[in-house]
């Protein structure tokens, strides 16, 4: 039986599930290379973890679907998927280390959601202004 694991990153809108399965190092956002993925900073986002795990990264293939948000927050999304997910799989108290060091919300999500919208605006913080004259 092959092992398969399935890991999930959200950020802003943006949610990912990263599913990981022995193979040979092949990585793809939604059926995309990651190699060809654009633009080049998302791609360098989504490479973080993979370039900290070392040697696993040959080991496992990769496929994350990711939707919703913008092209930041959905890399950011996928990037902590495949965090998630290859510190499930290795089982690495180690890798889980190493990327708490690196950067904490590789793993721990960003709480921040969208302010509710307020009586007597079109947003949170504007307000139709007042005329008395």
């Amino acid at each position: 039986m092959t092992r398969i694991v399935i890991a999930v990153g959200k950020k802003k809108s943006a949610i990912a599930r990263a599913v990981i399965k022995p193979g040979k190092g092949r990585v793809r956002i939604n059926n995309i290379p990651v190699e060809i993925y654009t633009p080049e900073m998302a791609r360098w986002k989504i490479l973080e973890p993979l370039l900290l795990a070392g040697d696993l990264r040959n080991k496992v293939d990769i496929y994350v679907n990711v939707k919703g948000g913008g092209w930041m927050g959905q890399a950011t999304a996928a990037r902590m998927a495949i965090a998630r997910g290859l510190i499930e799989w290795s089982q690495s108290e180690e890798l889980k280390k190493i990327y708490l060091e690196y950067d904490r919300s590789m793993l721990a999500g960003d709480p921040r959601r969208p302010e509710p919208k307020k009586p007597r605006g079109r947003s949170a913080r504007s307000k139709r202004q007042k005329s008395y004259r």
